[in-house]
Order: structure tokens, then sequence, then C-alpha cells
């Protein structure tokens, strides 16, 4: 018996006011899975994890998350249901310390194996850090402060958008090293990424948008670069 989807979208369309960012962009996820979505400057990458994450609302059934419509959510409840933002830009607060920023992440209170020991045994350098301020830290260990905030809500789905971004190639390789780790947690993740190749060893299956269209999907084990190039520049 094939597993259900944790989330399924299902002819997602997505618009800024009179602008139409998404076509009827379907994809599926199930737990514990690392899903890539690659494409270029305005594909659609953001807009769609703000469409899952309540930032833009949808059509209730267009989104569907563990069984139950959440379209027309609005963040909040969309985040107390188990699903996180690592946002592009990673949205730190200055004015608190390392260890109040990933405290923030932790105040819905949802149960599940994410602790604060838990996060510095993942990163070990945001434990030796934690009564600094997040402006003290280096990008990669911003971005990292980043991601243990979104564990500290114990999501059940992971959202990360351009979690590279910015970053030295070293700090990108330590970053990516650890989400192994969360994934064995039964934890799935949607990873937006531009570093297609860091994307690809990192995900189960891809899927590329091409101005807010499917332009390809499938195992990233399977998709070759003539395909990936073909999709991603649309020609």
């Amino acid at each position: 018996m094939l597993e259900a989807p944790l989330l399924s979208v299902r002819g997602l369309d997505a618009f800024y006011g009179d602008y139409q960012a998404l076509f009827g962009v379907s994809m599926e996820i199930v737990r514990g899975e690392a899903i890539a979505v690659i494409g270029a400057n305005g594909a659609g990458k953001s807009t769609l994890l703000k469409s899952i994450a309540g930032l833009l609302r949808s059509r209730p059934d267009a989104i569907v998350f563990d069984g139950a419509p959440i379209g027309g959510m609005a963040a909040y409840a969309v985040a107390a249901r188990g699903i996180a933002l690592v946002p592009e830009g990673r949205g730190l607060f200055p004015s608190l310390t390392v260890e109040e920023n990933l405290l923030v992440g932790g105040q819905l209170g949802r149960p599940g194996r994410w602790t604060l020991q838990r996060v510095y045994e993942l990163f070990p350098a945001l434990g030796e850090r934690r009564a600094l301020p997040s402006t003290a830290l280096s990008g990669g260990q911003q971005q990292m402060a980043a991601l243990g905030r979104a564990l500290m809500a114990n999501p059940k789905l992971l959202l990360c958008d351009e979690i590279s971004m910015g970053l030295a190639p070293i700090a990108v390789r330590d970053i990516y090293a650890r989400l192994p780790a969360i994934l064995a947690e039964d934890t799935a993740m949607v990873l937006v990424e531009q570093d297609v190749v860091q994307a690809l060893q990192a995900a189960h299956r891809v899927y590329c948008l091409q101005e807010g269209r499917v332009a390809l999907s499938g195992a990233a084990k399977d998709l070759t670069r003539e395909a990936i190039a073909a999709a991603y520049f649309g020609v």
C-alpha cells in the first residue's frame, strides 16, 4: 500500500493583486522525504512556499496537509498544524540573543523531539554562542539559527527558502550535512534552491518551475542535466 502524502498541492494558482505568479502547480511529499524546488529568479519558487505556509491565500482544497485542506488558513494556523518556514534572508531578530531567537520558535508549544538541547547538539556553534546577539553570528551560523528556530516548532514539514544564499561553500556543505539528521526524525522538507547541484544531492525528488508552472518533475537520481537545463531555461 502506498503511503498517503503528507502534503498535496493540487492545481495551485497564486496571485499578487492582479499579477498571477503560479499557474496550476501540483506536487506531493511524504513523511521523511526531501524534495527540491528549483528554477530561475521569478519562476515562482518562493511564492509556492509562501502559499503553503499561509502567507498567500489560496482556495482551501489547493493545499491539503496531513489529510486536511489548509489553503484558506492564516499563517499562524498553518504553523500550529506543523508547517515551519525558514525564510529567505533568515529573518532573525537582531535585538535578541541566539537562544532567545530559538525560543521564539517554540512558542506554539507543539510536542515533539526538538528541544534547545537537541538543536545545540545538531548545531554546536549555536550552543557556544547562545548568549550572544544574533548579529554576532557568521552568515552560516545565522542560517543554522534560522533552521534551529524552525525546528523548535517541532514541524512535520519544514520549508527552506534559499538556505545556501550568500554563504561560503564550506558553510553550505556544513548546513546540508545536517539535513539527513532532520529527515531521520520523520520530518519532510521542501528545499527551494538556485544551487541545482546542491539541491539534487540533497533531495529525493525534484520539481523545476518555469514562469510559474511545473516544467519538470521526477526522482533526483533519474533527471539528466540536459533535461533540467531545458526545463530551467524553457528551451
